[in-house]
């Protein structure tokens, strides 16, 4: 009587245990789709921007009159920032007609082209360095998500664009202002009042996920050694 007791026990535990992995898994699954849809775009806005991003490229990539220039751009929002060297003013003012021209959908152009020689490969490299840097101190805090803002350096000054609060904004300057040898730090947010509902509501149920599956664990745990006990009990009833 007592082996049938603690084999009924020990098929017991082991369905519980069974069942906890699916839920576990599922909770996972929920947490990577919560981070993918971090940014506060729509999935429509990150295509549209990207759209435009390449089309920036393409507009000037074959142009003769800004063969002897050096530009890179950053989009949110369909609003566009263009810094680089041009060789002169013309060629400057050029640049944003064209931009301007041949990207109806863009919303905005902030023209940073500075007039002056392209600056050289290490230079460019060193900008990357920075870009590196500061896109590594974003994600080594929780005050904002890092997808929230976007970075771009060019001649050692940062770029920061993104749809962000005042709290937020702060604190990604102080965040960039960190990074080795930047010359100064350019704020072009667009400023929120507040964070959006949705994404309040969604990192609660992220943090509802984890501790469900924290708990689960915790459960699973328990149940792992009570089979390990259950076992140890029958393999003593097998012997005796």
């Amino acid at each position: 009587m007592k082996k049938l007791i603690f084999l009924l026990a020990l098929l017991i535990t082991s369905l519980l245990l069974s069942s906890c992995s699916p839920i576990v898994q599922g909770a996972t699954a929920v947490s990577a789709f919560a981070s993918v849809s971090s940014d506060r775009r729509s999935a429509g806005e990150i295509i549209d921007d990207k759209a435009l991003y390449m089309r920036l490229g393409n507009i000037i990539r074959d142009d003769e009159m800004l063969e002897n220039a050096h530009l890179k751009f950053i989009v949110y929002g369909k609003t566009a920032v263009v810094a680089g060297e041009v060789p002169s003013e013309e060629a400057k003012d050029y640049l944003a007609k064209q931009l301007k021209q041949n990207a109806p959908k863009m919303k905005q152009l902030i023209n940073e082209a500075a007039i002056m020689p392209a600056i050289g490969y290490f230079s460019r490299a060193k900008d990357n360095i920075i870009t590196l840097q500061i896109e590594t101190l974003f994600q080594d805090q929780e005050v904002f998500h890092p997808t929230h803002v976007k970075v771009m350096t060019e001649r050692q000054i940062v770029y920061l664009m993104g749809s962000v609060t005042k709290r937020e904004a702060e604190h990604a300057t102080n965040q960039a202002a960190k990074a080795k040898n930047i010359d100064k730090v350019v704020k072009l947010f667009d400023y929120l009042s507040a964070r959006p509902a949705e994404e309040v509501e969604r990192e609660n149920k992220e943090k509802a996920d984890a501790e469900r599956k924290a708990a689960l664990e915790a459960k699973k745990t328990e149940l792992e050694a009570a089979q390990k006990e259950l076992q140890k009990q029958l393999d003593e009833l097998y012997t005796n």
